[in-house]
């Protein structure tokens, strides 16, 4: 009995995915655990694993091919001794035909097995259209030809002489598929044209960038946000920061100025338990743990790895935590675990040089904090003006969830946290 091998979600928000590589031949014998293909999705690439074991008996889809919707059959395995329809019943007598026909073929190299990672079938439903007799073809070529209704007389094929093999049969189809299939237009985007008299690339959205375009319009449409900012004067978290990091030297480990702000929003919202919390509809869910969703910059978009329980754990914990996470998602190879989920987020764009941000909610959480670079600048201490170092930090609020009063006392926690360090490590 064949077994559907189907596009597994592999995110929350995935809705569908670029099969980016094959790990698989038709005909190979796998088992539950092997690697059958490597998946883009909306976060990162991944390697998708068998639930199934048995032989390949035909992959549905070929690499590269892209927006292929979750559930999609995309490979079909078979028990072992079952036959393996790769080029479907009705096709399986022309190709041992032709096999010795092409294999023949005077001057040629022998072609590539036949897979049905190649062969695009026709819908059941279509009509065939009648083999040409005196086109110059395989029987197999002519069989395929015939059953996706292309005619043989305008084309030349890359055998002897021009004849057509079956890889032209599946070149030609494909190509055509491509250039006639209708392009997905986002609702609203029809007049998002370019300027008609400016020289420009254009350049189709990745997965990524597609959900990134998709999640935040309807976060800004949708959630009702308010801001409030605080600038902290962290001179007292830097200093903390050089003598831990010249304790932590032998442990290989050195902290990031973000980690210990992760720290300080984590231990906030511990203070603050109202604004760790979420919008459901008519549900407010409020969490018993912190786990904070940092913004990572990678090639064509963003990632928010979830460091998990981050009010539970060390600074030096959390800069272990946050370094490994950055570096895998930078390199494509974080799981579905690692930026699932996340009570809060924050985004830090002080290595940019940005004084101060705006960040956009990422639902269902309630508050997102964006984090500016730190600066020299005046103080008031004891009646008197001084030197600084001053870092502005902007939260955005889901005001269905969290009220202005709740905002402020988040904030005025951070602020504390930021500017009275040695508190983060009680």
């Amino acid at each position: 009995m064949s077994i559907e091998v189907a596009l597994p979600a592999l995110s929350p928000t995935m809705e569908s995915g670029t099969l980016a590589k094959w790990l698989i031949s038709p005909g190979d014998t796998i088992a539950v655990g092997d690697l059958l293909a490597e998946i883009e999705t909306d976060k990162a690439t991944m390697e998708f694993e068998a639930t199934e074991g048995g032989v390949v008996a035909a992959l549905k889809v070929t690499a590269g091919t892209e927006d292929i919707p979750v559930g999609t059959v995309i490979a079909i395995l078979a028990e072992d001794g079952e036959a393996m329809p790769l080029l479907g019943d009705d096709q399986a007598e022309a190709h041992a035909a032709a096999t010795a026909d092409e294999s023949a073929t005077a001057d040629q190299a022998p072609p590539p097995p036949l897979s049905a990672a190649m062969i695009i079938e026709a819908p059941r439903t279509a009509a065939a259209a009648p083999v040409d007799p005196d086109a110059d073809t395989t029987p197999l070529a002519g069989k395929l030809a015939a059953a996706k209704g292309m005619d043989l007389n305008a084309m030349r094929g890359s055998g002897p002489d021009g004849r057509i093999l079956w890889q032209d049969i599946v070149a030609n189809h494909t190509s055509q598929d491509k250039s006639s299939a209708p392009a997905k237009v986002v609702a609203g985007d029809q007049a998002n044209g370019p300027v008609s008299d400016v020289p420009h690339d254009a350049e189709p959205l990745n997965g990524m960038r597609k959900t990134i375009a998709h999640r935040l319009s309807e976060s800004k449409q949708t959630v009702p946000h308010f801001y409030l900012s605080v600038t902290c004067r962290i001179d007292a978290l830097i200093n903390l920061r050089q003598r831990l990091n010249e304790e932590l030297v032998p442990d290989g480990i050195k902290l990031s100025v973000n980690d210990m702000l992760i720290r300080a929003m984590a231990g906030a919202l511990q203070r603050v338990p109202n604004a760790n919390i979420g919008f459901g509809g008519d549900t407010l869910y409020r969490y018993h743990r912190v786990d904070i969703a940092m913004a990572v910059a990678v090639e064509g978009g963003l990632v928010t790895p979830v460091i998990r329980d981050a009010g539970a754990k060390s600074l030096a914990a959390i800069a272990a935590e946050a370094r490994d996470l950055a570096e895998r998602a930078r390199e494509g190879r974080l799981m579905p675990d690692d930026y699932q989920g996340g009570t809060a987020s924050i985004s830090n764009l002080g290595m940019y040089g940005i004084d101060a941000m705006g960040p956009i909610i990422n639902p269902p959480q309630g508050l997102i904090l964006g984090v500016g670079s730190s600066r020299e600048g005046p103080w008031s201490q004891d009646g008197a003006i001084v030197s600084a170092q001053l870092l502005t930090a902007t939260a955005s609020f889901d005001h269905r969830a969290i009220d202005g009063s709740t905002g402020a006392d988040f904030l005025a926690e951070f602020r504390r946290l930021t500017e009275q360090p040695m508190l983060m490590l009680a």
